[in-house]
């Protein structure tokens, strides 16, 4: 049985339109009848005001839910005929609410892309009893498949980084991020890691964004760095990433330490090496920087019985004082040489690779010391990527990367600023 209702037009949320009819039919959906109130149309090719020529087709468009109920807009179009156009064409009235192209209105289309923030396509297709294809389509009228200038202002830190999106690290693309004090945007998603594509994306970006920005942060990959120096040039400085630079000293750490605990291992009965297991247990769980007094002397029993140990954990703490302390990129890199020159003159040989990296990569690496900018930010993006990937169980095709990767990011602000535009 059919339920006529009287349904006030502002609960729509449409314009120049009124309610001529409302029901809910057998299956529990709201069909709503509307009728433009605007009675001008303008010529498609002239843009002239036409004669009234009857009305068109009738339109049905999925709106967003009335008290839950599927709701529908059904709309009959009117259409004008110019008289001043020699063919007198026959133009079909629109509104700003709908595209003609799409079997939604727009308020309905943007709740949708709401929903797909930190969601899945799939999922929203089962709640709302939508097409995979639809939503796709959807997206696609709303969200760039690359990067759109016209939305940046500045750019400040550029990240560069690599992810897989493949299990066992195959199939690596490069994403390449911005950071400003509106947080944090995904700027191009590239395939593979090579220098060439990455340096002819960063030569692409426009002059005057190429001048707002503040500093490059990425690891210690030569294509990544060379790409920036040459696109960008030199008065940009290129960051080697703190995180990535303590990593591998301590790296050289953990391998003397198993190498000596092998040796007290077999020099020492168990319950000599049973005593040591309280600081062994410290001095793996805990980083160099955070172990206080009581922890030090807690420490003490091994270092005598591992001299070797203690050393390198005794460079590995210097090391990371010259990393704390604000000083320029001249005096860290002068620390840095003397840090260098007494690591050499001891008897400790497992910094030596570490030593050669530090050597080749100094500039970079002091370049931290002129903001202590790092690429923190790029790191957590990128885990937020290997989560979306996860949930979406692996996104392939890179422009629906793109697309994802932004609406997660800066889909509630992309929204949010499309609302206030209409109003």
């Amino acid at each position: 049985m059919n339920n006529m209702l009287q349904l006030p037009t502002s609960i729509l949320g449409l314009s120049e339109i009124t309610v001529e009819q409302a029901e809910i039919n057998n299956s529990g959906e709201f069909i709503i009848t509307v009728k433009s109130t605007n009675k001008e149309i303008k010529c498609k090719k002239c843009n002239n005001a036409t004669d009234p020529h009857g009305y068109g087709r009738i339109i049905r468009l999925r709106h967003l839910p009335v008290f839950g109920h599927k709701t529908y807009i059904e709309i009959s179009p009117a259409r004008g005929i110019c008289k001043n156009c020699d063919d007198h064409p026959t133009t079909t009235q629109s509104h700003d609410w709908y595209d003609s192209r799409s079997g939604y209105t727009k308020a309905y289309e943007q709740q949708i892309l709401m929903l797909l923030v930190n969601s899945t396509i799939s999922d929203v297709s089962i709640k709302e009893d939508l097409g995979y294809k639809a939503i796709e389509a959807i997206i696609d009228r709303y969200i760039d498949t690359e990067v759109n200038w016209n939305d940046f202002d500045s750019i400040g830190l550029l990240g560069i980084d690599e992810i897989s999106l493949k299990k066992g690290y195959k199939d690596y693309v490069t994403l390449i991020t911005s950071k400003t004090a509106g947080g944090v945007k995904i700027i191009s998603i590239i395939k593979g890691r090579e220098k060439a594509e990455v340096k002819k994306f960063l030569m692409s970006i426009p002059g005057n964004l190429k001048e707002t920005v503040d500093a490059v942060c990425t690891d210690m990959c030569d294509g990544f760095i060379n790409a920036a120096k040459e696109a960008l040039g030199t008065s940009i400085p290129v960051i080697a990433d703190r995180y990535h630079v303590s990593k591998l000293y301590r790296k050289c750490l953990v391998s003397l330490r198993k190498q000596e605990l092998k040796k007290l291992r077999e020099s020492m009965t168990k319950e000599e090496y049973r005593e040591l297991k309280p600081a062994i247990s410290l001095l793996c769980k805990r980083k160099e920087c955070d172990i206080n007094e009581q922890e030090k002397e807690q420490l003490e029993p091994l270092f005598k019985a591992a001299p070797k140990i203690k050393e390198a954990y005794s460079l590995c703490l210097k090391l990371t004082a010259i990393y704390n302390r604000h000083s320029t990129p001249e005096e860290s890199l002068a620390t840095i040489r003397e840090w260098i020159t007494s690591v050499e003159q001891s008897k400790i040989t497992c910094f030596k690779c570490f030593i050669e990296t530090l050597k080749k990569y100094k500039n970079e690496i002091s370049n931290y010391f002129i903001n202590r900018n790092t690429s923190g930010f790029v790191e957590g993006f990128n885990n937020k990527v290997k989560v979306l990937k996860r949930r979406c169980y692996g996104i392939f095709n890179l422009k629906h990367l793109f697309q994802r990767i932004f609406l997660d990011f800066s889909g509630y602000a992309f929204l949010t600023n499309l609302n206030a535009v209409k109003m």
